[in-house]
């Protein structure tokens, strides 16, 4: 797509840096009158195609040259994939007020902590309205697996925009907070120019089931286990880790928090009163060894087979924590898009053990945390807006949830179904696309951010699946006779280094041949990195990362 327009007078621009086409590091951007609104700043978690990165962040780049223009960071709830990239964010400018609920807010001040910022943060709650220039943000309370997650209602000059965050409509709730219909339906009488709503479920028909109806299902498991258990989650999810509590009270057994993110963010959730932990329950990781094991639930991050999280390090008998015949690990969570051979590995390597592994595919041990099909048709129903723009998921959820506003009459022209840079103008009730800008993946790798590049990840796929191939020689600069090599090494390779020994008299003939007249060392260089390539090519079917390396005398 072109770049898009001057934005013109009061016009709106809505720029996603992330969350549209992936599940994850989901931003976007709102310009009008010169000023930026930010909501959301995620992260998403790098796949088996991104070796050696930590993180994958939105394309903050974009906004990298009108950081001074930001007018606010607003923040839905408190999950990684949207609040992992505020500090990324805040090394632009760290005076960027971040609005957003208390528990959400506790979340961000502990990372920011660890990146050595002092925020500038302003709590809000379903209810309030907060006028930031240009923009006036109202908050709506919406139901999530997190506490206190919030939709905003944004109204502009040019329009209204209501952005849902994630959100599901589960009636019976462990807090009984619920997702404030009655709001939706007042702010669909006031007019809602653009409704932003999560797709992740849209392909699921139905309804999201209840919290409520895990608890039981825990119980019954923790009834069955006759070791020690095990419950990987998330570790911002409040309500799940409120169950596991409940169920080892029940259960007579002792709690373990393992894992630095879960120990962090439910010491924060009970400080504020949103995790009740159970008198006597919850011990320290020191206690055990001196437990036995029908006595202890331990509660674990790592339910997305992140490698270096504890129950990965579990399944590669790496951690202090031992699982064998007789315990019982549960997943109580979803499987994230992407994820999956990672979560498969976890288990066969926990089964492997000889441990028993509970999951969302065989006991309902988790239930996800988005609005499905059926209630997306109701929030449709109730908002009544003009354009339709579904965000937070893969292009298949995407389509998916745009069809359903479809189904409810929204007009289909007027549903935008757009990718991460795509811009939305809205103008006068009127939304449409009117350009791209440049929105590519930010890799951080170690403490580089945004220096890893697709060439690089490129190099790094070939030297895991083909190898390492490294020529050394030395010539006379004066005579171009060959002094030492061609030496030949070769790592991550199937075939012997010696494999290497039927090459050596046609390297050192190209070598000579091109050495008689060579004007510099990168021609010689590049000579012998053609002869390998062929030879490997040819006689070994493979293509090999070779670095050739000549030296004068």
């Amino acid at each position: 797509m072109a770049k898009p327009p001057t934005l013109p007078k009061n016009t709106l621009r809505v720029i996603p840096l992330g969350g549209l086409g992936e599940v994850g590091r989901n931003m976007t951007v709102f310009e009008i009158a010169g000023k930026l609104l930010i909501v959301d700043a995620g992260v998403l978690f790098p796949e088996d195609n991104h070796p050696g990165v930590d993180l994958i962040l939105p394309d903050i780049n974009h906004i990298k040259d009108r950081i001074d223009d930001v007018i606010a960071i607003v923040l839905t709830h408190g999950h990684e994939d949207h609040i992992g990239a505020v500090p990324y964010v805040l090394r632009m400018r760290q005076n960027i007020p971040i609005y957003g609920s208390e528990l959400c807010l506790a979340f961000v001040e502990a990372k920011l902590k660890e990146h050595r910022i002092r925020p500038t943060t302003i709590t809000v709650k379903e209810g309030d309205v907060q006028k930031l220039g240009p923009f006036e943000c109202e908050f709506v309370a919406v139901n999530h697996s997190i506490p206190d997650a919030l939709a905003v209602f944004i109204r502009t000059a040019a329009g209204n925009v209501l952005h849902t965050g994630d959100f599901k409509m589960d009636q019976l709730p462990l807090d009984g907070r619920i997702t404030d219909l009655r709001a939706f339906a007042r702010l669909g009488e006031e007019g809602v120019d653009l409704f932003m709503t999560d797709s992740t479920n849209a392909e699921v028909p139905g309804f999201t089931t209840h919290e409520r109806e895990i608890g039981p299902v825990l119980d019954s498991v923790f009834g069955q286990a006759r070791g020690k258990i095990v419950v990987a989650s998330f570790a911002s999810h409040v309500h799940r880790i409120q169950q596991v509590l409940d169920a080892a009270a029940r259960h007579g057994r002792k709690a373990v928090m393992v894992g630095r993110s879960m120990v962090r963010n439910m010491g924060l959730a009970a400080d504020l009163g949103y995790l009740t932990v159970p008198d006597g329950v919850l011990v320290d990781l020191k206690s055990v060894a001196s437990l036995p094991d029908d006595k202890l639930v331990l509660i674990a991050t790592g339910s997305q087979g992140e490698p270096m999280a504890a129950l990965s390090r579990i399944a590669n008998r790496d951690h202090k924590v031992a699982v064998g015949p007789g315990d019982t690990v549960i997943f109580a969570s979803s499987l994230i898009p992407g994820n999956e051979n990672s979560v498969y590995r976890v288990i066969n390597g926990l089964m492997r053990l000889g441990a028993r592994v509970v999951h969302q595919g065989n006991a309902k041990v988790h239930v996800s945390g988005h609005a499905s099909a059926g209630e997306l048709l109701y929030c449709y129903n109730i908002v009544r807006p003009k354009n339709v723009m579904p965000i937070h998921g893969e292009i298949r959820h995407l389509v998916a949830n745009g069809a359903l506003a479809v189904q409810t009459g929204v007009n289909p022209e007027n549903v935008i179904l757009a990718e991460d840079g795509v811009v939305i103008d809205l103008f006068d009730g009127v939304a449409q696309i009117v350009g791209a800008v440049p929105c590519g993946y930010l890799y951080v790798d170690g403490s580089s951010v945004g220096e890893i590049t697709e060439v690089e990840l490129k190099d790094r796929m070939i030297l895991a699946e083909e190898g390492f191939v490294s020529v050394f020689a030395v010539v006379d600069s004066s005579s171009g006779d060959i002094v030492a090599g061609p030496h030949v090494q070769a790592r991550g390779m199937a075939e012997d280094e010696s494999v290497f020994d039927q090459l050596q008299p046609e390297l050192t003939r190209a070598l000579a041949d091109a050495a008689r007249d060579y004007r510099d060392v990168q021609q010689l260089e590049q000579v012998l990195r053609r002869s390998v390539g062929q030879f490997a090519s040819r006689k070994l079917r493979r293509r090999p990362m070779i670095i050739p390396v000549v030296i004068e005398t």
